[in-house]
């Protein structure tokens, strides 16, 4: 079995009107809630194997302060190229590249892509209060983890499970 985790980048910051999108940096609330997500992870203890990261700025930082809650656990991390702004499908074909040899990956992104691309993995089997919570909501640090069989190349839409969705505002 597979698990994949789902991670919306931290809040950013909108204090620069002269900086692009891409280039915008986590804003306090989101420099405090990154490591807070980190921190459940560990305590949870789902660490990833992998890791596809949007070259976004702000989706950089996100994992930086996630991945230091992590302290001796090595995360490979590959080319988050194309992430940026990613449609469902774009993200799909993404994960589906990730190392075979890989049990959980992590994939930190943006919306509207990212809450879309877990609504549309969720199926069969998914557990109903984290879909609830799914649909109302996919905020910034937000968490969706799933399980599926079979290798990274076969998953598609409505053949995982979603097992748990964790929000920053859960912890504190």
């Amino acid at each position: 079995m597979k698990e994949l985790m789902l991670l919306r980048h931290a809040k950013s910051s909108w204090d620069d009107p002269g900086l692009g999108d891409a280039e915008r940096p986590l804003a306090p609330r989101g420099r405090r809630a990154a490591p807070r997500m980190g921190r459940e992870l560990v305590r949870r203890g789902w660490f990833p194997d992998y890791a596809l990261v949007s070259p976004a700025r702000r989706a950089q930082q996100t994992w930086r302060l996630v991945a230091a809650e992590f302290s001796r656990i090595n995360v490979a991390v590959g080319s988050g190229e194309g992430l940026y702004m990613a449609t469902p499908e774009q993200l799909l074909r993404a994960v589906h590249k990730a190392p075979p040899e890989a049990g959980r990956v992590v994939l930190v992104g943006h919306n509207p892509g990212m809450e879309a691309f877990a609504s549309l993995l969720a199926g069969r089997g998914s557990e109903e209060d984290a879909l609830e919570r799914l649909h109302e909501k996919f905020p910034t640090a937000a968490v969706a983890r799933f399980a599926f069989d079979g290798g990274w190349d076969a998953l598609s839409f409505g053949q995982a499970r979603l097992l748990d969705f964790l929000k920053p505002r859960d912890f504190g």
